[in-house]
């Protein structure tokens, strides 16, 4: 048998003036007549933090139980999403929930609860940063930190660093959240000087213009299923390039205009998904496998007019136990499970390796805020979602923890699951051996 496989390495680009575009998984990366696990293109771990404020809707208002919105129950084929969940549906056998979990260091104050998110006690590295030196050190940036808005708000300490971050590199090092999705876009795929840039910006504001003939070349050496899924990939980098321009084409950055650029206010819902766009094709493309996202700023006063909310989200999270503010909560709260959910969509539907990108991660979906009216932290509403590259149980699963348990047990657990073998993190008393 005459094998003829031509063999691409993993870590190929395609570069030009100034520019490299890394490549999605293709079949012309596994050497013929290997495994796939026992190559480089086997499946590797990604990881993503995916942050809301304002805690959710639970059985702690003084409506109790019954107006519990977040809380699932049962395992296996009688695990049950309950209404801000249920989009989690199609993916239910990735789902894992934790119910009674606490974390004191967030005191339930907004300039504290995002940069002890993924920290819980003594200042130190976070969660994701730990996870970077594991798992990311391979890629073009070990790490991604994005938002969907400033998170430079009023009401969470106008920037002090434990309201504006969920990433810290150390105990004195916060990570900035970008939210401007051209910024982040050229992070991903443009690593040049700014006077490159400039000149990159008179011949052309497209990267895959700038790589034209290298493409056509690859996609001549590629069999068709390659060639589908690399003219798939374009597509979806040259999607994103225009919705990127059309926010640059509104820049307001030397304008007298304070904090965010035209369109992150009245497009939120297009923002949110494109940011998660730029997560997913930076996975897709190795270029990171590590993200934290910031869905809504601590404190916001973001507006869901497109969910029929026009009211302030930070406002309408001082609910008073009212019925109809705490309905509208939990329209917000839906919507933005929805936006994790087409993510997970996508991720779902993109090979990796020898299964898919989300066999191949590790999500954490969640809070660092119980009941957003008492501002208390406990309990924090927590999902974790993936195979985990097989690590993690699959089939679904609400996981009841004894009452007031450390939310770092969810995270020296997570820890050791991506091979970061240690028995202590911050206030943890010990791994949760269900997840």
């Amino acid at each position: 048998m005459f094998i003829t496989k031509k063999h691409l390495s993993r870590r190929t680009v395609l570069k030009g003036a100034g520019v490299a575009l890394a490549l999605p998984f293709l079949d012309a990366m596994v050497p013929a007549a290997t495994a796939q696990s026992n190559t480089a293109a086997a499946g590797k771990l990604r990881a993503g933090f995916f942050y809301i404020p304002h805690g959710a809707i639970q059985g702690t208002t003084a409506h109790g139980p019954a107006m519990d919105r977040w809380s699932a129950s049962g395992s296996g084929a009688d695990f049950k999403l309950n209404v801000i969940m249920e989009s989690l549906e199609p993916f239910k056998k990735y789902v894992s929930t934790i119910g009674n979990l606490d974390n004191p260091a967030g005191a339930g104050v907004h300039v504290k609860n995002p940069g002890t998110w993924l920290r819980c006690g003594e200042p130190g590295a976070t969660l994701d940063q730990l996870f970077a030196k594991k798992i990311g050190q391979e890629t073009t940036l070990p790490s991604l930190q994005i938002s969907s808005e400033t998170t430079t708000q009023q009401a969470a300490g106008n920037g002090t660093a434990t309201a504006s971050t969920v990433s810290f590199r150390d105990a004195n090092t916060p990570l900035p959240m970008e939210y401007n999705p051209k910024k982040v876009f050229n992070e991903l795929f443009g690593v040049t000087t700014s006077k490159e840039r400039v000149e990159i910006a008179r011949q052309t504001d497209s990267l895959l213009d700038l790589i034209l003939d290298r493409t056509k070349t690859l996609q001549n050496q590629l069999g068709a299923a390659d060639r589908r899924t690399l003219d798939g990939y374009l597509e979806s980098v040259r999607e994103i390039e225009r919705q990127t321009q059309l926010v640059a084409s509104q820049d307001t950055s030397k304008m007298n205009i304070p904090e965010r650029p035209v369109g992150v206010q009245d497009d939120f819902d297009k923002q949110v998904d494109l940011l998660f766009d730029l997560i997913a094709i930076s996975y897709r493309s190795d270029i990171t496998r590590v993200a934290s996202f910031i869905m809504v700023a601590e404190g916001t006063n973001q507006t869901y007019n497109h969910v029929g909310v026009p009211d302030s989200f930070h406002p309408v999270s001082h609910h008073a136990n009212d019925i109809e503010r705490i309905n509208k909560l939990v329209k917000i709260q839906t919507w933005h499970m929805e936006r994790f959910a087409a993510f997970l969509k996508k991720m779902s539907e993109t090979p990796d390796g020898d299964g898919t990108l989300l066999d191949h991660s590790i999500f954490m979906y969640g809070s660092n805020m119980g009941n957003s009216d008492k501002h208390d932290n406990y309990p924090i509403p927590t999902v974790i979602v993936g195979g985990g590259n097989g690590k993690l149980k699959q089939g679904g699963q609400h996981i009841v923890m004894p009452e007031r348990s450390p939310f770092a047990n969810v995270h020296l657990t997570l820890l050791n699951k991506v091979g970061i073998e240690t028995t202590k993190f911050a206030d943890s008393t010990g791994i949760i051996s269900a997840l």
